[in-house]
């Protein structure tokens, strides 16, 4: 048996119980609303925690990237949407040959998306169903003029080997939300708006089968809009800083962390980590947007702030802290989703106890 104390640093520790409550409360939200959950696994990368999600109900799975989605269907799982235009030959060649594997969705927001998907899975004889992007407030991809909207559903509809199967949305600017009542603000805002497009593009004779929303600060909130029917939120399995600062979680739901030993201490106010950026990352927020203090949060240390980083350092600010060379200190990372890709493996604890070490086998898949 192998604990916690024992590992070499820097590491990825995911608590198994709270990864196993976070899954259940996520779908228990999910299945009392009647929506459906089919997570986004850009967060954890790893075909085990995908397999766990499905395994507790959720429908299929979403990825950021072709690669990602490779890989979790060489794990076998078998219904796959992929969240990303795909607009370049080399790429869709390969949807070519996953969509023969699983059961496979993509997105779109242009004519050109379109014309470009219908040209290879025609003169593949396939075809391929797909979900127009929305843009409720990100300012990312997606549309928002319920013209564009309708002229693109059009000509979807009138694409041989091109299939509308729905719309969806990421409303990510909630990451810059002041407080509670903001994120529920958007939250709302996302639900209402795109069930305003399914409705406009009904009347127009367009069926829309799936409005999906996704992020976890704002899934509880848009997933209650009656016409809402798809849920994609993925920080949730872990949860992290940002959420904290928002409001969404307290600390004590976040199952992961970066375990990292205390190398130095110059002076009685700074000490210094042997996890840098290439550890705990740069964010301070997602989407660019800055909500947090330092770079993390050390558990058990309150009055310790992850002060800066470099790339294989991290200096710390004390007050009043007792913190000794040699001490292992556990660290809530901002942004759990970036941290994952940038480790090989994570290890499963119960407690002390280390059970179970995942490959975090989609890690760099970017293509």
């Amino acid at each position: 048996m192998t604990y916690i104390n024992e590992l070499d640093t820097p590491c990825v520790i995911i608590d198994l119980n709270k990864l196993n409550n976070n899954i259940k409360d996520m779908q228990r939200f999910a299945s009392k609303n009647k929506v459906t959950l089919r997570p986004m696994i850009k967060t954890h990368k790893m075909p085990q925690i995908a397999n766990m999600q499905i395994k507790n109900g959720a429908k299929g799975i979403t990825c950021a990237k072709i690669s990602e989605a490779e890989v979790m269907a060489k794990a076998g799982i078998k219904d796959i949407f992929i969240a990303y235009e795909i607009v370049t030959e080399d790429k869709i060649k390969r949807l070519l040959n996953l969509s023969k594997k699983v059961k496979l969705s993509v997105a779109v927001d242009s004519k050109y998306g379109v014309d470009m998907l219908n040209k290879y899975f025609k003169k593949a004889n396939n075809n391929i169903d797909v979900l127009i992007e929305i843009n409720t407030g990100l300012n990312r991809c997606g549309l928002n003029n319920l013209d564009e909207i309708y002229s693109l559903a059009e000509h979807i509809m009138n694409s041989s080997n091109v299939y509308i199967k729905g719309i969806f949305t990421h409303a990510g600017n909630v990451y810059g939300a002041k407080d509670k009542n903001e994120v529920n603000d958007i939250g709302k805002y996302e639900g209402n708006f795109i069930v305003k497009i399914k409705e406009y593009l009904e009347t127009k004779g367009i069926k829309v089968d799936t409005v999906s929303t996704g992020s976890t600060p704002t899934a509880k909130i848009s997933g209650k809009i009656k016409g809402v029917n798809e849920i994609r939120p993925g920080n949730y399995v872990f949860y992290d800083a940002i959420q904290h600062s928002l409001g969404v979680i307290d600390i004590g739901s976040c199952s992961l962390s970066v375990l990292s030993t205390v190398i130095s201490k110059p002076t009685e106010k700074r000490a210094v980590i042997d996890a840098g950026s290439k550890s705990l990352g740069l964010d301070k927020g997602a989407h660019g947007i800055s909500k947090v203090k330092g770079y993390g949060i050390i558990k058990k240390f309150s009055d310790i702030t992850i002060e800066r980083l470099s790339e294989e350092h991290g200096i710390l600010s004390l007050k009043n802290s007792k913190i000794k060379i040699g001490d292992k200190v556990e660290i809530v990372p901002n942004h759990a989703c970036t941290v994952v890709n940038l480790f090989d493996y994570a290890y499963l604890t119960d407690g002390e106890k280390i059970l179970d070490i995942f490959r975090i086998e989609a890690r760099g898949m970017v293509k």
